[in-house]
């Protein structure tokens, strides 16, 4: 039964690995700080040598940079645009 139990255990933490390496993956970090930004942060898109993309930057460490970044927007929440919208039906 023992043995049961800790496979079981180890099925969980398998699991749970898997799915935090999966949130992490699809996370934007600071390329300066490393922080992930806060929803409703601005980051800032700072140029870089053509094969890369752009260095995105949170607000905190875009202070530090000299030049102005090639844009900037805000943080969406992962299910931004996926919300159920109220619609008025036209007879």
């Amino acid at each position: 039964m023992a043995a049961a139990a800790s496979d079981s255990e180890q099925l969980e933490r398998h699991l749970l690995m898997q799915g935090l390496g999966a949130l992490e993956a699809g996370r934007s970090r600071c390329r300066d700080c490393g922080r992930s930004p806060l929803v409703g942060e601005q980051v800032h898109l700072y140029d870089t040598r053509p094969p890369r993309p752009p260095d995105v930057v949170c607000e905190l460490c875009s202070q530090l940079r000299e030049g102005p970044p090639l844009w900037s927007e805000t943080v969406h929440h992962a299910e931004h645009g996926q919300t159920v919208r109220l619609t008025r039906r036209i007879a």
